[in-house]
């Protein structure tokens, strides 16, 4: 089933601000908050969708990929705002803060600071890695085995309840202003918001229980992905203390230079030198694309600055709505040196009528080629 959009989720417009879509949110996350709907899997379902959209329409760089490539922008490992399975304890821990926070027991039980009843779920540190793509891995997908450095927690590793926040993993203080008692929450500091604290460890691991150990990460990178363009697989960066979620690993698209073809968006440039017997004779000649060769029929009489469309035979649109084309451009080559012989029989055609240029109306400026080009 295909993922709706995170705005008709939320039910606002691409060009809602930042608090309209705080709003947006927040009314959805009462109407199908679980403790609301208790055994209501819907609702849950519907909850979980939201927040998800939240996630990444609150992100100013989330949105703009999303704007641009739409779901496609996150694929390659899933994550937040990329489809993978979220848990409650996610959305509480990153978005509890929508309702302002601040305890009061509003009924929502364990809400953010609504009740203080879910622990906070740390998470730990992202990595990241940068992957060089060839625009052949760029134009059909491809799937890539990386090895990555991450931590993880040791064997033999225990932990205990933190005797500072009591294992909430944040610390609550309330102070008397002149409107009242205001009471706040911050992450404990001796825990780092972990709720646990370091009983034992092994004596080859560091002090938070961790080793580093070299994985085989395989990333799934879907075609028509960017110069740029940051992919997420969710849960392959470092481990977190305690009962914590793992970090992910964020990877950044290079692309490396092609020997013949040049691209512009979805469009690929190909130069084809056509040598003056050829051009004038025409003929037949295979090039190289990124799906496969091509065999090229060259008219007689081309001329130089001719622009071929092959259509089709670009790089595929990101979000799969189109493909792009290769644009070849033909360039008659003239020999700089000529033989005694050859230079004889030009020499004579210099009168002859049909070496006379007699552009038709049909032969394009190189103005209009280019306008043309980017139609």
């Amino acid at each position: 089933m295909a993922k709706r959009d995170y705005y008709e989720i939320l039910g606002i417009n691409k060009g809602a601000s930042g608090a309209e879509i705080k709003k947006a949110y927040r009314k959805m996350a009462i109407k199908f908050h679980p403790d609301k709907n208790p055994d209501d899997k819907t609702a849950e379902d519907k909850f979980k969708e939201a927040a998800e959209a939240y996630e990444v329409l609150s992100d100013g760089d989330k949105k703009a990929r999303f704007d641009q490539y739409g779901h496609q922008a996150f694929e390659g490992g899933g994550g937040f705002g990329g489809g993978r399975n979220m848990n409650m304890d996610d959305i509480f821990s990153q978005f509890g803060d929508i309702f302002g926070g601040g305890g009061g027991g509003s009924g929502f039980g364990g809400f953010g600071g609504f009740g203080g009843q879910r622990q906070r779920v740390v998470k730990g540190s992202n990595l990241r890695i940068r992957v060089k793509l060839t625009l052949e891995e760029i134009a059909n997908g491809v799937e890539k085995k990386v090895k990555v450095k991450r931590k993880r927690q040791a064997e033999g590793v225990s932990y205990k309840t933190c005797s500072t926040c009591n294992g909430a993993g944040q610390v609550t203080r309330i102070t008397n202003t002149i409107l009242g008692r205001m009471q706040t929450a911050a992450p404990c500091t001796a825990c780092g918001g972990a709720g646990q604290s370091i009983d034992k460890r092994p004596s080859n691991s560091d002090s938070q229980g961790f080793l580093v150990e070299e994985e085989t990460v395989s990333i799934k990178i879907p075609a028509g992905v960017v110069d740029g363009m940051q992919l997420k697989v969710t849960g392959k960066g470092n481990a977190a203390p305690g009962n914590g979620v793992s970090g992910d690993l964020l990877v950044a698209i290079s692309e490396e230079t092609h020997p013949t073809l040049q691209r512009e968006g979805d469009n690929l440039h190909y130069d084809l030198y056509v040598s003056l017997p050829d051009a004038i004779l025409g003929s037949s000649i295979e090039i190289d694309t990124v799906t496969g060769k091509v065999r090229l029929k060259i008219e007689a009489g081309v001329q130089s600055g001719k622009i071929l469309r092959l259509r089709g035979k670009g790089i595929p649109n990101i979000n799969g709505y189109s493909r792009g084309d290769l644009l070849v451009h033909i360039n008659v080559w003239t020999p700089k040196t000529l033989s005694k012989e050859q230079k004889s029989f030009f020499e004579k055609m210099k009168t002859d009528e049909h070496f006379s240029p007699k552009p038709e109306s049909s032969d394009k400026s190189f103005f209009e080629k280019v306008k043309d080009m980017f139609s």
